[in-house]
């Protein structure tokens, strides 16, 4: 039987507190922080719980995702391949920090990769 990348991940906590250090630290980040200005507490938390319910899903878990296509979801917010950089090197840093083995995390970055053209627009 195939382990999905959802249950080698640590599953839902383990992603959920992946997803909540990398938009922390985006959020501080001197370059990211504008994407999250003038952006009430409670979108913010609903963001993040997107973003948690598509992880879990398209690692393998069960959660149904309500939100957006990526492609939609980042339309107009002009988002470059300097943010896009920054962005993976806050991801790279937190999977290692949790200790996300190697192999994961090169099927996370495929994944991330996969999704790139659809965000990056600017």
């Amino acid at each position: 039987m195939t382990v999905s990348l959802y249950d080698r991940l640590g599953g839902y906590d383990a992603l959920a507190v992946f997803s909540t250090k990398v938009v922390g630290q985006a959020q501080a980040d001197s370059l990211l922080e504008r994407f999250w200005a003038n952006r009430g507490e409670d979108r913010i938390a609903r963001e993040l719980q997107l973003l948690i319910d598509y992880l879990v899903r398209e690692t393998g878990g069960q959660m149904y995702y309500t939100g957006r296509d990526m492609a939609l979801a980042h339309a107009g917010m002009e988002i470059t391949e300097a943010d896009w950089t920054r962005f993976i090197e806050i991801v790279t840093n937190v999977a290692g920090e949790l200790g996300v083995g190697a192999t994961e995390g090169g099927e996370v970055m495929d994944f991330l990769n996969s999704l790139k053209d659809d965000i990056v627009t600017a």
